[in-house]
């Protein structure tokens, strides 16, 4: 094994199904049968989804009981912001560290697939792991209200321009909705004087109907807005924690600066649960790593949990690479004529994820 701090110059080829995060490296005397790669550092991408209300009053609240039925009318403008979801995704980046050079025996031309942290994907065969990390949400803006459609300018009568009266607005608002209520019912019983000449006529003429309603309604009840959105915070594990602060949820504006005491906090904890141990062979003795050897990590495993204003909102465990050790394979495996190796690596952790002949992969 000789662990470098430099970046060599080997033979390149770009993968094409992958052209943009996937490189081949093969081994030739170009560059003198060394390849150079890095092993991960485990990151977490902690991935929030926040989702916000907006409650704003109408401006007849106060009659919304008297003219409507209405008992709970919004009465005052309200924000609120609640965590919807925690999405915590593990993420391989280049050790500085961690970062090798195999030497390969000249002959079979074997090869390294990289990524573009150059950490090893895999090594003679061009399988790499499945990515099964979840889809991530995108944000979502809140929908128009009722009364920001245009729909809300029709409703507005002349006489409900000219009154200076607030009581004899809301009255003449409550009237004009029993009015589309009668129109609507004319039009489905085929009543009206004036019916429409055919059915999609018809539902044009409902849909504008149900539209001046709901913003003549919204009024009186008052409009509710959701909308959604998403932070990522890139979070490394190097040690074990107990409650540090990681950032703050803020009822008004969502994810917050941890500086920010406007939000309650949200803290993360993590704790070693395995760390990652040498092979040994049957006598219990650790075996050596091999001469000039194939680097790889044998991973540790943490238990994260995430605690927002007292309660769990996140726990889980993950392999990561810092809590493990190094070890290596005999890079003339990987050039045997009968049975070459292949090796497909977690580009995660740093882990072997499979290994076999060369010769009879599927």
């Amino acid at each position: 094994m000789k662990r470098i701090f430099i970046i060599l110059a080997s033979a390149l080829t770009i993968m094409g199904a992958n052209a943009q995060t996937t490189q081949k490296l093969t081994a030739t005397k170009a560059n003198e049968y060394g390849i150079v790669y890095s092993l991960p550092k485990t990151v977490l991408d902690i991935t929030i989804e926040t989702e916000t209300t907006v409650k704003e009053p109408g401006e007849f609240y106060k009659y919304a009981k008297k003219y409507l039925n209405e008992n709970n009318p919004i009465d005052k403008r309200s924000v609120k912001t609640v965590i919807k979801n925690v999405y915590v995704t593990p993420r391989g980046i280049a050790d500085p560290e961690e970062r090798y050079v195999v030497t390969f025996k000249p002959g079979n031309s074997p090869y390294l697939l990289i990524n573009s942290e150059n950490l090893p994907l895999a090594v003679n065969t061009e399988k790499t792991l499945k990515n099964d990390n979840p889809t991530l949400p995108a944000a979502q803006q809140a929908e128009p209200t009722p009364l920001q459609t245009d729909a809300a300018k029709q409703v507005i009568s002349e006489e409900m321009l000219q009154s200076q009266s607030t009581a004899k607005k809301a009255e003449l608002a409550a009237a004009q909705i029993y009015s589309l209520r009668q129109y609507r019912t004319d039009l489905l019983t085929g009543q009206s004087e004036s019916m429409p000449p055919d059915g999609n006529a018809l539902q044009i003429v409902l849909d504008n109907i149900n539209a001046q309603e709901a913003a003549l309604t919204a009024m009186f009840a008052g409009t509710t807005q959701v909308s959604t959105d998403v932070k990522t915070i890139t979070y490394t594990p190097d040690e074990e924690v107990t409650d540090e602060l990681l950032t703050r949820i803020s009822a008004a504006e969502g994810v917050v600066d941890k500086d920010d005491l406007s939000g309650a906090p949200m803290t993360i904890t993590v704790k070693v649960i395995q760390k990652g141990e040498m092979p040994v062979n049957e006598k219990g003795n650790t075996l050596p790593f091999p001469k000039n050897g194939f680097a790889y990590r044998i991973p540790g495993k943490i238990e994260v949990t995430l605690v927002c204003d007292n309660d769990v909102i996140f726990n889980s465990q993950f392999e990561t690479s810092q809590f493990g050790i190094t070890y290596g394979l005999n890079p003339n495996s990987f050039t045997d004529k009968k049975e070459p190796l292949y090796v497909i690596l977690n580009p995660v952790n740093g882990a072997i994820a499979e290994m076999g002949d060369a010769t009879v992969q599927q």
